[in-house]
């Protein structure tokens, strides 16, 4: 392979996955779509429940929209993402009050040990084809009996995604696009069974407190009328409430 071939292929790689290509549009959409304004975000708050007084990691923060309402809930939050621009969107939104920080959950986490109470990984693990370090890490960070939460894509629908289906219970990738703001850039999303994902857990030192398949907020019926009836009635997310074990 030629310099000029490695390098190209270096950059192909970057592009996948790359928020920085089009976070503004991004957030603009993740701030009113029915599956995250309507769906994930309020199931997620609803699981978990009261945070007035706890120190929360939010995993994953985007653009800050989550770690805004943990913040009206009373939480002091701490906000990491892999994506320079969606942390410039968060900074916007939050101020100077919340901790931003830029972080791949490949590296390990720059914060010490039993740092925070709870921390919330909403919609970020499917990005990652092994999820050992990165929940390694964040049982490092959580102090005893702390608590993570985390949705990811449903292993039921993920497993539907490509023709022909893959083996369900393999750790297969899938690659699609995304259009926001007229321009298209090339995901990467990672499939685990739930006996994987149980598994993974576990073996970062977690016991699983309960496994939610949770219903849209009702009024989204309303709001979206053509989409509301698919939601309520096919997986499309799945929750996990985890607690850390304590050693």
């Amino acid at each position: 392979m030629t310099d000029e071939q490695e390098n190209t292929g270096v950059q192909e790689r970057r592009r996948v996955n790359d928020y920085d290509a089009f976070a503004a549009a991004y957030s603009a959409e993740n701030d009113g779509s029915l599956a995250n304004a309507y769906y994930e975000r309020p199931a997620m708050l609803a699981l978990v429940g009261d945070v007035a007084g706890h120190s929360v990691l939010d995993v994953g923060c985007g653009s800050g929209k989550l770690s805004a309402s943990l913040r009206d809930r009373g939480a002091t939050v701490t906000g990491i993402d892999a994506s320079a621009g969606m942390l410039e969107l968060a900074e916007q939104r939050l101020g100077d009050d919340t901790e931003l920080l830029l972080v791949d959950l490949n590296d390990p986490l720059p914060f010490d040990d039993e740092t925070f109470d709870d921390a919330i990984a909403s919609l970020v693990l499917h990005y990652l084809e092994d999820w050992t370090a990165a929940l390694a890490e964040m049982r490092r960070v959580l102090k005893p009996g702390g608590r993570l939460f985390a949705s990811v894509d449903h292993p039921f629908v993920a497993y539907t995604i490509q023709d022909p289906r893959p083996n369900y219970f393999a750790n297969t990738s899938y690659e699609f696009e995304w259009e926001f703001g007229g321009r298209r850039v090339p995901m990467r999303f990672w499939r685990k069974s739930l006996q994987s994902m149980l598994d993974a857990f576990t073996s970062a030192g977690f016991r699983v407190a309960s496994i939610n398949e949770p219903q849209p907020a009702p009024e989204a019926r309303e709001l979206f009328p053509q989409d509301f009836e698919h939601v309520s009635t096919a997986p499309v997310f799945l929750f996990f409430a985890l607690e850390a074990v304590q050693d």
